[in-house]
């Protein structure tokens, strides 16, 4: 790992000593009048401020564009993204507190999720030739640690190790283990000193922590290689060592959600989202940087419960759209520095400009990638869209279930060939569409926006009911037939509605060779919904036998769907699917839904046996 660049004249470490990072920073003190927020500020003139920033769930957002719709995203909306627009938040931030008192962390998934992530994982892969712009960028801006997301082993630990190896700072993991020989596979944690006026630095401990649900949704690049313990067993282990080594203040960079959840169940013994779990059961921690759930928390203040200490959380949304901001007030007496206050607050990515400097840094990259996704790979005889796809059937989905469906079953052999073939999908993108004409590969990225590769299982007609029934908990209770608006149909997660269902988690089933037919009724109670399952018209019976194609995230465990984690797999070729579907239309020339979607719907939601009517 290189530390060589030097930025805005803040010495960056030269050696990493077992898991320390020493750096060396000048800072400023704080006003008398500065002590306040969760602790008790004195106002000695030997307080000291340290301001900690913070990114998470960047997901290859370097610039603030949309490569689906070709064009910025609204500012109007406070949802502009990118690392250039948190540059100018961080040079003000700087500007403000001191350049010197400052230092910016992020809390994971950093190489997935745009076309410039894809480009440079598959079309043209970083080496040690060639940098990904996310590691320019981060390099440029100043990072001083990152921890890892789960979305960081989704092209394989080699490439996140070239990664590694390109940027200026850490990737921490105090829960990531080496299977061969047990020990930490990333750094754990660094320690940082700030200098301040009165000559005793301010020792800095940063930990970071992984998700454990990297084993099951990215089971094929880290199994036999890499195990991920639990947040809480080893913030439990670190934080009294990262004491014992000096730390006066002590950050966590947490890849899990504040709300104690997970989407695996219990197949995992450690919760996906456990921020909450470790503020309150480890003591020595100071403040919490959130990631993982793509929410906004401004600030939430959690008490320790063997201390009665608070911990201040903060997560700042995702992909740049904010950077939480946590203000660290210190006194220093008899000899060493404590704690008095933590404030976190967050600052919205829409009320600054891109940083002129990171977007002149990365226009090559970028004009590479535009004219990547606007290339034109076939045309479409109609248009399609996916606005509607979560509570009617569309072609849109009967499309990605046509190519996935049949990837698989070009692939099958012996007796598994002789069986029928299914295919699930999800309204990912309400936005995406389909034009009628020329096709682009951003008009079929925009299909599929995630990162997931295709398997294929066996599940029986019974199996396929009960997975069905779970998706079914999407919608909510229609007692009497008419007509429902989409919001009131629907649990999806909104702004209103933070704890309900993702639409990726609402999956519909289709056939390749013969439709799969089925009603959802929704005056049924929930686990009873699916009515008149038929496979080609005939009734589906609970012995009958399936191979289903499914996309990793799912057969993994993602959503916790019943059945799929232990069926068979018949099919797994690590082949990312929506490559598979600008491949389909690249080798096929003409998207055709005649080809692959019903005339009549193949599912419908009733009330009762009546078709409702839902309005958008």
């Amino acid at each position: 790992m290189s530390f060589s660049n030097l930025q805005r004249g803040r010495l960056r470490a030269g050696t990493v000593v077992t898991a320390t990072l020493l750096a060396v920073a000048l800072a400023a003190p704080a006003t008398a009048d500065e002590g306040r927020g969760h602790g008790q500020g004195h106002g000695h003139a030997t307080d000291f401020r340290l301001t900690v920033m913070g990114t998470t769930d960047l997901h290859g957002n370097a610039l603030n564009w949309d490569y689906f719709k070709d064009a910025e995203y609204d500012d109007s909306a406070h949802n502009d993204v990118g690392l250039a627009k948190i540059s100018t938040l961080v040079d003000q931030v700087r500007a403000d507190r001191g350049d010197r008192n400052t230092l910016l962390l992020d809390a994971g998934d950093t190489i997935q999720g745009t076309s410039l992530a894809y480009y440079y994982a598959k079309i043209q892969p970083i080496s040690k030739r060639v940098e990904h712009p996310m590691a320019t960028a981060m390099n440029a801006i100043g990072y001083d640690a990152a921890a890892l997301g789960n979305h960081e082993f989704n092209y394989g630990i080699p490439y996140l190790r070239t990664f590694e190896e390109q940027l200026d700072f850490p990737l921490l993991a105090a829960n990531a283990t080496n299977d061969s020989t047990g020990r930490p596979a990333f750094q754990p944690y660094v320690i940082t000193k700030v200098r301040t006026p009165n000559g005793k630095p301010v020792n800095v401990g940063i930990l970071g922590l992984t998700n454990p649900g990297i084993a099951i949704w990215d089971k094929a690049n880290v199994e036999g290689q890499l195990s991920f313990g639990g947040l809480v067993e080893q913030a439990a282990r670190y934080v009294p060592e990262m004491r014992r080594r000096g730390a006066d203040v002590v950050v966590v960079s947490a890849h899990s959600g504040a709300d104690t959840s997970s989407s695996y169940g219990d197949a995992l013994p450690f919760p996906e989202n456990a921020a909450t779990l470790v503020a309150e059961q480890v003591p020595g921690i100071d403040a919490i940087l959130v990631g993982h759930a793509h929410q906004e928390i401004v600030e939430r203040v959690v008490t320790n419960t063997a201390t009665g200490k608070p911990v201040v959380l903060s997560e700042p949304l995702k992909w740049g759209q904010r950077l939480s901001v946590f203000d660290i007030d210190l006194s220093f007496s008899r000899g060493r520095w404590t704690v008095q206050s933590v404030d976190a607050s967050v600052l919205d990515a829409s009320t600054v400009p891109e940083d002129p400097k990171i977007v002149d840094l990365l226009a090559d990259e970028q004009q590479t990638v535009v004219d990547y996704v606007n290339g034109v790979i076939g045309t479409s005889t109609e248009a399609m869209s996916a606005a509607t796809a979560r509570y009617e059937d569309t072609a849109v989905l009967d499309f990605i279930n046509y190519v996935q469906a049949g990837a698989v079953k070009a692939e099958l052999t012996g007796a598994d060939a002789d069986l029928p073939v299914l295919s699930i999908a999800a309204p990912f993108n309400k936005d995406a569409a389909i034009p009628q004409g020329d096709v682009s590969v951003r008009d079929i990225a925009g299909l599929y926006i995630y990162d997931n590769t295709l398997a294929g299982i066996k599940l029986t007609g019974a199996q396929v009911k009960a997975y069905l029934e779970k998706s079914a908990e999407y919608f909510k209770a229609a007692p009497a037939p008419g007509t429902y608006a989409a919001a009131d149909l629907t649990n999806a997660v909104t702004p209103t509605a933070p704890n309900g269902t993702p639409d990726y988690n609402y999956d519909v089933m289709g056939g390749l060779d013969q439709p799969l037919t089925y009603d959802i009724d929704l005056a049924r109670p929930v686990g009873s919904r699916v009515v008149g399952l038929a496979y080609g018209g005939v009734p589906v019976t609970d012995a009958q036998e399936f191979v289903v194609a499914i996309n990793n995230y799912r057969q993994s465990g993602g959503g916790n769907f019943p059945g799929v984690t232990a069926a068979p797999v018949v099919y797994n070729r690590q082949v990312e699917i929506r490559q598979l579907l600008i491949d389909w239309v690249t080798d096929n020339q003409v998207v055709d839904p005649t080809v692959f979607s019903s005339t009549n719907p193949d599912w419908r939601l009733t009330s009762g046996g009546t078709p409702l009517t839902v309005t958008p």
